[in-house]
């Protein structure tokens, strides 16, 4: 957290620079732009959409063209907000890339980033920006029901000009996560700014955005589609629609088996790993999780540069590597060829489920704070899908904060369960 003199010499820095581009008041960082060192250091940076989203709870079944007695709250969202303040209390202070307006929901957006102690200098406000909304609807059993968006100002404003200012922060930043609520330009703009060997990972967001990977998937280390968005990411990069929707419930009722399902999406997952992906990481809810690779060399050999942990970082790692050290999966038999498939299923845990919105979210922020921690990718996914467990348990998108016991307890569970289901040429 900024000491209270630099605080007051960022505000102070802010007012000299503020100018008025239209009806947009863009607050400038200082003019040392690419030579920032303060944030600069090895801060993960991750880049996307903050959003306010409303949430509504009918106590009864809902009555269509009427109103429905019920809860409604308003809870601190995005994606890409999300993995940063779930990583933010794993131990891993990310920096933040984003745009809000000076409105209600984005003065609850800044109030609350501010209050867990993040950087808010990467985050434009100005007037004209209209903060991002969205209003989910759910029904009785907790499942969401309707949606609706209003997230135009996060392609608008949050632009290639803006993210250039922050430079130095991206190209010295040891993992990068970009979300696809980005427009195409902004995407390339992240992706292209980072150094060669950064890592990037992008998280896909819905169907209709995950189709922007196109524009960078010569960038992209890491993603995290569903299985739908790994149907769309696999056609977009194909220029054509080779891939149908896949339903993992039969017509009889009956559901597929892990192996039977993961078939299935296998030429789709070999389709992002052929264009340079190096994992891909398909979540299946309730199912868990495939990470999938081309010889399983990267399970254990994700290397972040410039990463300083801290205590808590440390703390993480020590008692996670304690709890899963044992190979459960041998690696080391993996086939190396780059003809060659490894995919490994790690299991979902049982939870007291109530709300399953960002536990996606939440995964990948645990995942991401463990590998800035200094775990390998077979241990930071374990720990992504025990943070996810953690998220489902609350209302919240990110929990207010993470037992580290409980999370090392239920990474171990992960890890100890998780098996291979595909190690095999597919050529």
């Amino acid at each position: 957290m900024e000491n209270s003199a630099g605080r007051r010499l960022n505000t102070l820095i802010r007012h000299l620079l503020l100018q008025d581009k239209g009806s947009v008041q863009v607050l400038h960082p200082n003019g040392l732009s690419g030579e920032r060192l303060k944030h600069a250091k090895s801060d993960p940076v991750i880049i996307g959409g903050m959003v306010l989203d409303i949430h509504a709870y009918p106590s009864i079944p809902a009555i269509p063209r009427t109103t429905t007695p019920g809860k409604v709250h308003y809870v601190v969202g995005g994606v890409a907000r999300n993995v940063a303040e779930c990583m933010s209390k794993l131990g891993t202070k990310p920096f933040m890339i984003s745009a809000i307006g000076p409105d209600m929901a984005g003065n609850l957006l800044l109030e609350h980033w501010e209050s867990v102690g993040l950087c808010t200098e990467g985050i434009l406000k100005g007037q004209g920006i209209e903060t991002p909304v969205v209003c989910n609807v759910f029904d009785v059993n907790g499942e969401l029901a309707a949606a609706v968006a209003s997230v135009e100002a996060i392609e608008k404003f949050l632009a290639k000009e803006w993210i250039h200012q922050f430079t130095s922060n991206i190209r010295s930043a040891p993992i990068l996560m970009v979300d696809a609520n980005l427009s195409l330009r902004s995407l390339e703009a992240s992706c292209q700014t980072a150094q060669s060997g950064t890592p990037v990972w992008f998280e896909p967001v819905s169907v209709a955005k995950s189709k922007r990977v196109a524009s960078i998937i010569e960038y992209v280390t890491f993603t995290s589609p569903n299985e739908d968005e790994l149907i769309a990411m696999a056609n977009a990069v194909s220029s054509e629609d080779l891939f149908s929707p896949i339903q993992r419930v039969d017509n009889d009722g009956s559901t597929q088996s892990i192996e039977s399902f993961f078939l299935l999406l296998k030429p789709a997952i070999w389709v992002l790993l052929e264009k340079g992906v190096k994992l891909v990481v398909v979540t299946l809810g309730s199912d868990g999780v495939f990470l999938c690779s081309k010889g399983g060399a990267e399970f254990t050999t994700v290397d972040l540069k410039n990463t300083e942990p801290s205590h808590f970082g440390k703390q993480l790692s020590e008692m996670v590597t304690l709890n899963c050290r044992n190979q459960f999966v041998n690696t080391e038999k993996f086939n190396k060829s780059s003809s060659h498939l490894s995919v490994v299923h790690f299991p979902a845990l049982p939870a007291s489920v109530m709300r399953l919105t960002g536990a996606g979210d939440c995964l990948v922020g645990g995942t991401l704070a463990s590998l800035s921690a200094g775990l390998n990718m077979m241990q930071s996914m374990a720990v992504g899908i025990a943070t996810a467990k953690a998220a489902v348990e609350t209302r919240k998108n990110v929990p207010s904060e993470f037992c580290l016991a409980t999370i090392a307890d239920d990474a171990r569970r992960v890890y100890s369960s998780a098996r291979v289901v595909f190690d095999q040429s597919v050529v």
